[in-house]
C-alpha cells in the first residue's frame, strides 16, 4: 500500500527511472521515538506548483545541502530521495501514509491533511510592489516587481488571457465595469486541484463573495496538474481564465514566448480581473506516520531548513518556489485557511 502512495509521486522520466523510484523503500530508516540519530533514506515531496522537470533539476543540490546541515543537527542521513508528486493532494496522501517524511506544500493542502501531518515552517517570501485589492491596477503592462518586504502571505489572481473572451473581460475591467457572472461563465476556465490554495479555494471564494457561485457552478472547466500546464493552456487559447498566485506571470514571462509560442510579453497578453483575499505561505510539513518523524527530528530538520535558506546555495535551491527564507510555523497560523475549506466544504454540500 505504501509504495503506491510513493509511486504516484515519482516523476517518470523514463521507465527503469520510476520502477527504481517505486522500489527504492528504506531497509532501516530508524524507529520513530528510539532516539537513533541516524536515517537510512529521507523521502522528501514538492508540490508540482512548478514545472515539476525544473522543480526536479533545481532541488537536486538540496539532497547534499540536507545530508550536511542535517550532520550540524546530528543526524546521520545516508540518501535523500526527492520526487514531484503528481497533483497537490498527492503529495499530501503520501504524508499522511507515512510513505513521504517531509513535503513542500501549500497551506491548503496541509489543511486539508492536518489530521496525519505537523507543519514545521512557513516560508517567507519578497512582497510584490503591486499588491492592491483592485485587478485593474495590475493591469498596467509592465512586470510585477518585488519588494524589499519580506512577507508570509501573497494574493491570488484571477487573471484573463490573450483570446477573445478573456480580452473582452479585461477590458470591462479596466474600463471600470462591472463584470457579470454570465460574462465568466461562458468562458473558459484552468484550475488545479481542490486542495491548491490559489489554484481553487481562494478563487471559489471570491466567486462567491461577488457572485454566490462556485467553481463548481461553472460549465467549462479544465484542472491541470501544475501552474505551468495551465499557463500554457492560458497562451494556447485553450483557456481563456486561469487562476494562480500573485507573482505567477513573473514565473512563466519567458516561457510565454519561448516555449508557448506568444509574440508579445505576458504582461501585455494577459490581465487581471480579480483579487483573492490574502493567502498565508507554503508550508513544509512533515508526516505523523513517518518512522522517523519525531519531536527530536522535527526540530532539527525545522533549523537545518532555517539554516540551509540562509547560504546562498541554499537561496538558490528554494527560489524554485519564491521562497527566500524560513520561520518556524503554529498550526493556528492557518485557521483562516481552516475557515476557508470549511466554507468551500459546506458550498460543496450545498448546506
Amino acid at each position: 500500500m505504501k509504495k503506491s502512495f510513493w509511486s504516484k509521486l515519482v516523476l517518470g522520466v523514463s521507465a527503469a527511472a520510476l520502477l527504481a523510484a517505486c522500489s527504492s523503500q528504506s531497509s532501516d530508516s530508524g524507529s520513530k521515538g528510539n532516539g537513533s540519530k541516524t536515517i537510512d533514506t529521507l523521502k522528501v515531496a514538492f508540490v508540482p506548483s512548478r514545472d515539476p522537470e525544473a522543480i526536479v533539476t533545481a532541488t537536486e543540490p538540496l539532497k547534499e545541502l540536507l545530508k550536511k546541515q542535517l550532520a550540524d543537527e546530528g543526524y546521520t542521513v545516508n540518501n535523500v530521495e526527492i520526487n514531484v508528486g503528481t497533483s497537490f493532494d498527492a503529495v499530501g496522501e503520501a504524508l499522511a501514509s507515512g510513505t513521504a517524511d517531509v513535503g513542500f506544500i501549500p497551506g491548503g493542502t496541509y489543511v486539508l491533511f492536518d489530521k496525519e501531518v505537523d507543519v514545521l515552517l512557513t516560508a517567507t517570501r519578497s512582497g510584490l510592489e503591486k499588491n492592491s485589492t483592485n485587478p485593474k491596477d495590475w493591469n498596467d503592462g509592465k512586470e510585477s516587481k518585488r519588494s524589499n518586504e519580506q512577507v508570509t502571505s501573497y494574493k491570488g489572481l484571477v487573471i484573463a488571457g490573450p483570446t477573445e473572451k478573456g480580452k473582452a473581460i479585461a477590458e470591462k475591467v479596466n474600463s471600470g465595469q462591472d463584470i457579470s457572472w454570465d460574462d465568466l461563465n461562458s468562458a473558459n476556465w484552468g484550475v488545479l486541484g481542490t486542495s491548491s490554495s490559489s489554484g481553487y479555494i481562494y478563487p471559489t471564494l471570491w466567486l462567491q463573495d461577488k457572485f454566490g457561485k462556485n467553481i463548481s457552478d461553472l460549465q467549462n472547466v479544465v484542472q491541470s496538474d501544475s501552474y505551468a500546464s495551465s499557463a500554457a493552456r492560458l497562451a494556447s487559447g485553450q483557456i481563456d481564465i486561469m487562476v494562480g498566485y500573485a507573482d505567477l506571470r513573473s514565473d512563466y514571462a519567458k516561457k510565454w514566448s519561448s516555449e508557448y509560442g506568444r509574440s508579445d510579453e505576458i504582461w501585455k497578453e494577459t490581465n487581471v480581473i480579480g483579487v483573492t483575499p490574502d493567502i498565508y505561505n507554503d508550508t513544509i510539513s512533515v508526516s505523523k506516520s513517518s518512522p522517523i518523524v519525531d519531536d527530536a527530528f522535527k526540530e532539527a530538520f525545522a533549523n537545518a531548513m532555517i539554516k540551509l535558506a540562509g547560504t546562498d546555495e541554499g537561496k538558490e535551491v528554494i527560489k524554485i518556489y519564491s521562497h527566500s527564507g524560513y520561520k518556524k510555523a503554529n498550526a493556528s497560523d492557518y485557521d483562516k485557511e481552516r475557515e476557508a475549506q470549511k466554507v468551500l466544504k459546506k458550498l460543496k454540500s450545498g448546506n
